[in-house]
């Protein structure tokens, strides 16, 4: 049974512990992994619907002379607070909303009602770390953050995007710039004027640690995009980045808005404000990250659903953007802890009708004008299979090339993101959400490599580049792996990027809980040591 592991409730390990190493680590790796993720699914006697709404479990994996220290706390957010202090869950969240006390006097039924029109949404931040200046989040989808501290994992506070820039929504998965600048994108739905999707950079040094003021005070708008539909706004989780480009997908996914704004007095949960419309197309955004300007255009392709894209970048006149698509919306269907709580094997047969993730191939050739041929593929990359062919009304339809079938939560040697690269890993994903094999894809030859071991599963990969590399793959993989095997502790795993082989395992004695994404922060290396 799948939720055992998954959606059992986690418990923190406040303290650092010592793993026990098999294997030896490279002494170049030092600094820490930060990872975030659901952790805790009931309070008291009232239990989540979805796996998406646990309370964040910040982890932490400190590597150091050698050794590996692990630590974990719940985010202290308000959320949190309150329910812990109420004994239940008394915060709506993505798939679990929750309602008032109905004995309270009408005046303030009535007060509670009109506040819940714009969702005032929680501070549950659960799905990932993130840096702006030399701040670090935990973040997840909506206006609101909570820092914490790197080292302890204490919740510092909480930050509204909405005191520096005028956002309902923002992505969980930034991009940083080779000099520390971090770039983002959100989404304007209420009470800002005309709806919009904002790009906004946050500069490399806009932390002000001695006066305690956020690195947000800094914030820039990059550019903003009107909505194709103005009461459907598409949903987007990420987004790309290249030298020169931001590239957004206007996916046919969408946030129903006026759903959104009535969903507590229909009695219904924000997740099921999010709509596909398999008969729409997937309109595809290049702006230029310098000026704000948007090429003018028109870049579209068939109906699909995208949540984490791979990377993007220039190659001779073309934007390349790599994703992983869907054909259609059920993912967020099998997270609900109703579908995870089915044994395995009828999981699997029940879970055939999910849409398999697909590594996609984008080719968008910037050279094309008005009077481009038509009917004719303007790709002219040699090492794709991409097109992009002008329709008679002058804008491009394009369709990809398929990389890989069935991998999801992508990570790269971060050195070459926004760089023409040729490797990628992930987790394997095979008819269960429930990922049980990491992968290294070869773009170039097409080919993979595998690890896995019976009965465990491990987080999404992160690769961590040895100091001074030439070669892209020349580094090591990390995965936090747990499993449902009493006998198998919890373990920190090490890969040789190169060919997958384990170099080192940290068996650590103390609960660790699956989680989504992370952040790895390389130890600050002395100047002066030669």
């Amino acid at each position: 049974n799948m939720q055992s592991i998954f959606a059992k409730n986690g418990s923190e390990t406040p303290e650092p512990v010592k793993a026990q190493m098999k294997g030896s680590l490279p002494s170049w790796l030092q600094g820490t992994l930060l990872r975030n993720g659901p952790g805790l699914f009931s309070v008291g006697n009232s239990k989540y619907n979805h796996w998406f709404d646990g309370m964040s479990l910040i982890h932490s994996f400190t590597f150091s002379n050698g050794e590996v220290s692990y630590r974990s706390k719940f985010l202290k957010s308000d959320t949190y607070k309150r329910n812990i202090k109420a004994d239940r869950i008394i915060v709506s969240e993505f798939g679990t909303m929750i309602y008032p006390d109905p004995c309270k006097n009408i005046f303030s039924r009535a007060f509670t009602h009109l506040s819940n029109v714009i969702p005032d949404f929680t501070d549950n931040n659960l799905i990932n770390i993130i840096r702006y200046g030399q701040d670090y989040y935990a973040s997840s989808e909506v206006n609101y953050m909570n820092q914490i501290d790197p080292a302890t994992l204490e919740t510092v506070g909480k930050i509204n995007y909405r005191n520096h820039i005028a956002l309902n929504l923002a992505t969980a998965h930034p991009h940083y710039d080779d000099e520390g600048n971090t770039y983002n994108m959100g989404t304007a739905i209420m009470g800002f004027g005309r709806p919009k999707y904002v790009i906004f950079k946050v500069p490399a040094e806009a932390s002000d640690k001695e006066h305690q003021k956020p690195a947000l005070r800094k914030v820039q708008e990059v550019c903003s995009i009107p909505f194709r539909s103005t009461l459907f706004p598409s949903y987007f989780h990420s987004f790309g980045m290249t030298d020169n480009y931001i590239v957004f997908v206007e996916q046919p996914f969408k946030l129903d808005i006026v759903k959104l704004a009535t969903a507590y007095f229909r009695g219904v949960n924000w997740g099921s404000c999010l709509k596909f419309d398999e008969n729409d197309i997937t309109l595809f955004h290049i702006i230029n990250r310098k000026t704000g300007k948007e090429v003018s255009m028109r870049f579209y392709g068939d109906a699909l659903v995208v949540f984490h894209h791979i990377n993007a970048y220039e190659d001779n006149g073309h934007v390349v953007f790599d994703l992983i698509s869907y054909d259609n919306s059920n993912l967020y269907d099998m997270f609900y802890i109703k579908n995870m709580k089915q044994e395995t094997s009828s999981f699997i047969q029940s879970n055939k009708s999910f849409s398999p993730p697909v590594c996609k191939r984008f080719v968008l050739p910037l050279s094309v004008h008005k009077e481009s041929p038509r009917g004719t593929n303007l790709v002219t990359l040699t090492d794709t299979t991409a097109q992009a062919v002008v329709q008679e009304d002058g804008s491009v339809y394009c369709q990809p090339d398929t990389l890989f079938e069935g991998l999801e939560l992508p990570g790269i040697n971060y050195n070459f993101n926004a760089k023409k690269y040729r490797y990628f890993y992930g987790s394997r994903v095979e008819w269960s959400p429930h990922p049980n094999k990491i992968a290294k894809i070869d773009i170039v030859t097409r080919k993979h490599i595998e690890w896995r071991q019976e009965n465990c599963f491990p987080s999404e990969p992160v690769f961590v580049g040895s100091p001074g590399a030439v070669e892209e793959d020349d580094g090591v993989i990390l995965s936090s792996v747990i499993s449902p095997d009493p006998n198998i502790s919890p373990f920190m795993l090490v890969l040789n990027a190169k060919n997958f082989e384990e170099i080192a395992r940290a068996s650590i004695p103390a609960s660790v809980h699956m989680d989504l994404h992370g952040h790895f922060i390389p130890t600050a290396v002395n100047q002066h040591s030669s």
